[in-house]
C-alpha cells in the first residue's frame, strides 16, 4: 500500500533527516531521503540533505549525481553548487572544484565555507588577487554574529519572510546592530517597501558614519528611490572618504548619471577602464553609459573590450547583440557557439550568450538554429526565475475583481489635480519607447525614464505577505481616504521632479507594467493622461521572447507564459475602458509605421498638444534613451521590423495555442 506523502510530513521527514546527518547517522539520513524521495523526487530539502549524506559516507558518484539532479531542478541553488564542490575537493579534482565555490557564492555570497575554499584553492593555485578577495570576503561573513549569517544566507536562498523574522528577533535583543538593519533593509527593499529600507540605512549611518557599507547601501537604496541628489551627495562622501576606491568611483559615476551628469560619469568609467583593463565589467558599464548617450560606435568598442578581456563573458555579447542595429562576423559567431558549449561556462554567461547567438543567427537567415539557441536561453533563465503565469494571471484578475464602476464612482473629483504626467504604458517591446521619442521631441514634453514610483505605491498598498496570503491591493483601494489619495498624487509629482531638467508643463512616464495599475493612477492623479502602446500578439510575444532583459519582465522566457500574460492584459485593458471610458488612448505600433504622422496628430490631440514637426522627425531628437530600443527610436521607421515573427513561424504554434485564434491572427 502506497502512502502519499503530504507537504506537512515532507518538511516533518526532512527536519528529522537533517538531525540524523548532524548525529552523525548518515547511512539512515540517507535512507530516510531516499524514501521521501520515492513519493517526492524533486523535494529540494531532501536532495540536498542525501547528496550531504552520501558524501559523508564518501560514496562521491552517487553524491555527485544527486547534487547534478537538485541543480537541474534548482540552478540557483549556491548550497547545492558548494556542496558540488565539497565532493569534488574531496575527490582530488581542485579545478573543478574551484568553479563549483566560484558557482556556489555568485548564487549566495553568504556562503562562508565556499570563501574559504575559494581563498585557499586560489592560494595554493598562486592566483594571489583572488585568494585576496575571497579572504576579505571569508572575514566580513565570519564576523557576523551566527544568527545574522543565517539571516544573510536566508536572504540569499530568497527566504525573506523567514530572514525578516529571525533579523527582527535580533534586533529586539541586540538593540541597534547596524550590520542587522542593514539586512532587514536589504529584506524591505525585496519586498520593495523602500521607505522603510531608506529609515534604516539613514539610521545605520547617523548610529555609524565612519561605517562605509552602510552608506554604500544607502546610496544604493536613495538610487532605487530614485532619489538621485541625495544619492549623489552620499556617494560624494564616501569618494572624500575613500578617494583611491574604484567601487566608490562607480557608485559616484552611477548617481552622476543618474542627475544627468553624463560627462563627468563617462570621465570617471573612462578613467577606471584605463586604470583597469582586465575588469571587464567596468568596460561594460562604460559601453552601457555610452549607449545611453547615443555614442553607438564607442559602446560597441567598450563592449567588445569586455569580452576581449574575459571571452567568456556572456553580457558583453548580448550588450551588442541589444544594440538591435550590430551585426556580428561569423567568426566571432563559432567563438560564441564554442564559449556557449563548454561545460566550465557558467549559466548567467551562457544564457547571455545564447540570446546573443540567437540575435546573430537570426541577422543571417538562418532561423531554425536562432530559435533553437532562443529557446535554450529561455529555457535557462525561466529555470532560473522560477516564474509561475497562474500567479500573474491572478492578480491581474483582482484588478478585475475590485476596480469596479462604484469605485471610481466614489472617488470621483479625488487626488492631486496636476496634468503633468503622461503615462506611456503597455507591454515591452510594443513601442513604448518610440511613442516616448515621438512625445518627449515636442516642445512642452519632457522624457525622462521608466519609473518605478507608481510600481512602488502598489507594492506598498499590498504590504507583505507570506506564500498563499491574500493579496491586500486592489481590494484596499476603497479603503483610501480623500487626503491619502491625494497625499499620493502630491508625492508621486513630488518624488519625480528629480528626473525633469526643464520647466516643461509635461513629463513622461514610460514604465510599462503600469498598465496593471490604471485604476490606482486614476484615483491619485486623475488628470494624467494615459497611453497604451499596443503591437499584435505575435509580434509583440515573439520580441519579447527573444529578448532579455536586465532585470524584471519574467513573463517573457517561454512562449506558453508570454501568450498567457498578453491575454491577461489585453483582458484587463478591456476592462480599463469599460470601467474608465476615454481614459486611455490604444496607439498601435502598426499603425504608426504604416502612418506615422496621423498618429503622432491623434497622440498629439490627445494629450491637449500643438502638433511639431519635430514629433515627425523624432530621430533627430538628441536625448539619452535607456531601453533596449535606444538605437532603433535614433532611427527613422522602417516597415522590415513589423512582421519579423513571421521568420519563425513553424516554431510558434505554442504560442498560437495559448493565444487563440483571434489574437493569433
Amino acid at each position: 500500500m502506497n502512502v502519499t506523502v503530504t507537504p506537512l510530513d515532507s518538511d516533518a521527514i526532512a527536519a528529522k533527516a537533517r538531525e540524523m546527518l548532524q548525529k552523525g547517522q548518515a547511512k539512515e539520513s540517507e535512507t530516510l531521503c531516499q524514501q521521501l524521495l520515492a513519493d517526492q523526487p524533486d523535494n529540494r530539502d531532501a536532495l540536498y540533505i542525501l547528496a550531504v549524506s552520501q558524501r559523508t559516507q564518501r560514496k562521491f558518484a552517487e553524491a555527485l549525481a544527486t547534487v547534478k539532479r537538485l541543480i537541474s531542478i534548482n540552478p540557483a541553488n549556491g548550497r547545492a553548487h558548494q556542496e558540488q564542490g565539497h565532493c569534488l575537493r574531496d575527490m582530488g579534482d581542485s579545478t573543478a572544484a574551484l568553479m563549483a565555490y566560484q558557482n556556489a557564492v555568485a548564487h549566495n555570497r553568504a556562503l562562508l565555507a565556499s570563501w574559504n575554499m575559494l581563498a585557499r584553492l586560489n592560494r595554493a593555485a598562486g592566483r594571489t588577487a583572488a585568494a585576496e578577495f575571497a579572504e576579505i570576503q571569508s572575514e566580513y561573513w565570519s564576523a557576523l554574529p551566527p544568527e545574522l549569517l543565517t539571516v544573510a544566507s536566508l536572504i540569499e536562498e530568497g527566504r525573506f519572510l523567514r530572514a525578516e523574522k529571525l533579523c527582527r528577533a535580533f534586533l529586539q535583543t541586540h538593540g541597534h546592530h547596524v550590520e542587522a538593519m542593514r539586512l532587514l533593509a536589504q529584506i524591505g527593499t525585496q519586498f520593495n517597501v523602500l521607505d522603510e529600507a531608506e529609515f534604516l540605512l539613514e539610521s545605520a549611518v547617523e548610529l555609524e558614519p565612519e561605517n562605509p557599507g552602510a552608506r554604500f547601501d544607502y546610496v544604493t537604496v536613495l538610487q532605487s528611490r530614485q532619489k538621485f541628489a541625495q544619492a549623489l551627495e552620499q556617494a560624494k562622501i564616501l569618494r572624500e572618504n575613500d578617494p583611491e576606491n574604484p567601487q566608490v568611483e562607480m557608485l559616484y559615476a552611477n548617481q552622476s548619471l543618474g542627475v544627468g551628469n553624463f560627462d563627468e560619469a563617462l570621465s570617471i568609467y573612462k578613467t577606471i577602464a584605463a586604470a583597469q583593463p582586465g575588469n571587464p565589467s567596468v568596460h561594460l558599464t562604460l559601453g552601457h553609459a555610452l549607449k545611453t548617450t547615443g555614442r553607438q560606435q564607442e559602446a560597441i568598442e567598450a563592449y567588445s573590450q569586455a569580452y576581449r578581456v574575459r571571452p567568456d563573458f556572456g553580457d558583453a555579447y548580448w550588450s551588442l547583440a541589444n544594440l538591435k542595429t550590430y551585426r556580428f562576423d561569423a567568426g566571432l559567431v563559432s567563438k560564441m557557439r564554442d564559449i556557449e558549449d563548454q561545460a566550465t561556462t557558467q549559466l548567467v554567461d551562457r544564457y547571455h550568450l545564447c540570446f546573443a547567438i540567437g540575435k546573430a543567427l537570426e541577422d543571417s537567415g538562418d532561423y531554425a538554429t536562432s530559435f533553437d539557441y532562443y529557446e535554450r536561453g529561455n529555457r535557462l533563465k525561466r529555470d532560473e526565475v522560477g516564474y509561475d503565469w497562474r500567479k500573474i494571471s491572478k492578480e491581474i484578475g483582482l484588478q478585475i475583481e475590485h476596480c469596479t464602476p462604484q469605485l471610481f464612482a466614489d472617488t470621483a473629483g479625488a487626488g492631486f489635480a496636476a496634468q503633468d504626467p503622461i503615462f506611456i504604458l503597455g507591454l515591452p517591446r510594443a513601442g513604448s519607447t518610440l511613442l516616448e521619442q515621438i512625445l518627449a521631441s515636442h516642445s512642452q514634453v519632457e522624457g525622462t525614464m521608466e519609473l518605478p514610483n507608481i510600481l512602488a505605491l502598489a507594492h506598498k498598498l499590498d504590504g507583505r505577505r507570506r506564500v498563499g496570503e491574500e493579496a491586500r491591493y486592489p481590494a484596499n483601494l476603497n479603503e483610501l481616504s480623500r487626503d491619502d489619495l491625494r497625499a499620493f498624487g502630491e508625492a508621486y509629482l513630488r518624488d519625480t521632479r528629480i528626473h525633469r531638467k526643464t520647466n516643461k508643463p509635461f513629463f513622461i512616464d514610460k514604465m510599462p507594467n503600469n498598465f496593471r495599475h490604471i485604476g490606482l493612477i486614476h484615483m491619485i492623479l486623475p488628470n494624467a493622461k494615459i497611453i497604451d502602446a499596443r503591437r499584435s500578439a505575435m509580434g509583440c510575444c515573439f520580441s519579447g521572447f527573444k529578448q532579455l532583459f536586465a532585470e524584471g519582465q519574467e513573463f517573457t522566457y517561454g512562449l506558453e507564459e508570454i501568450g498567457h500574460y498578453y491575454k491577461d492584459y489585453v483582458a484587463l485593458m478591456d476592462h480599463w475602458d469599460k470601467v474608465l471610458p476615454g481614459k486611455v488612448l490604444k496607439v498601435q505600433y502598426e499603425d504608426v509605421v504604416d502612418d506615422l504622422e496621423t498618429q503622432v496628430r491623434r497622440v498629439l490631440d490627445f494629450c491637449g498638444l500643438d502638433f511639431e514637426e519635430a514629433c515627425i522627425n523624432f530621430h533627430q531628437t538628441e536625448r539619452a534613451v535607456r531601453t533596449a530600443s535606444s538605437e532603433q527610436v535614433r532611427q527613422p521607421l522602417f516597415r522590415s521590423g513589423v512582421d519579423q515573427w513571421e521568420n519563425f513561424s513553424p516554431y510558434l504554434d505554442p504560442l498560437r495555442d495559448v493565444l487563440g485564434p483571434e489574437l493569433a491572427r
